[in-house]
């Protein structure tokens, strides 16, 4: 069995009583520690993880069973979702061939009726003109009377 026993450094065990803690003969036992923070720095820069590397690290932290879980719920969420969109694409198509089939030419046939009625419509117009410029050739025509003769 392995016994863990504390060591503690003489120069915190000795205290001087009436002792400054603020003498700048105690700054002489401190070094700069610097360099020390800098090739630690370092050292993590060579380590950089990319997000890939960390979340395939995820794998040993989450049990089996919630990764399992986690798994299922996002497959079967994939699966909604694009069978979702299959369905409202196919639907769309459905809807354009259909409108394009019985739209189109219910739209032509609609065009030509109201071009025929504008036709009749110029040609009443003109009739109406007629009458009204010369009254009475109608009269003349319909007594069987010639101006001529």
């Amino acid at each position: 069995m392995v016994k863990i026993h504390e060591v503690e450094d003489e120069h915190f065990t000795d205290v001087k009583p009436g002792a400054n803690f603020t003498d700048d003969a105690d700054d002489d036992d401190y070094t700069d520690t610097d360099s020390e923070i800098s090739d630690e720095e370092e050292a993590d820069e060579d380590l950089e993880e990319s997000l890939f590397d960390r979340i395939v690290a995820l794998k040993d932290m989450i049990p089996l069973k919630q990764r399992t879980y986690f798994s299922n719920g996002i497959s079967r969420s994939y699966r909604w979702i694009s069978r979702g969109l299959s369905f409202s694409g196919q639907s769309l198509w459905i809807v354009t061939t259909s409108v394009m089939v019985l739209g189109v030419p219910y739209a032509v046939a609609l065009q030509g009726d109201q071009q025929m009625a504008e036709m009749e419509k110029e040609y009443n117009m003109q009739q109406f003109t007629t009458e009204s410029l010369t009254p009475g050739a109608q009269s003349i025509l319909a007594d069987g009377v010639h101006p001529e003769k």
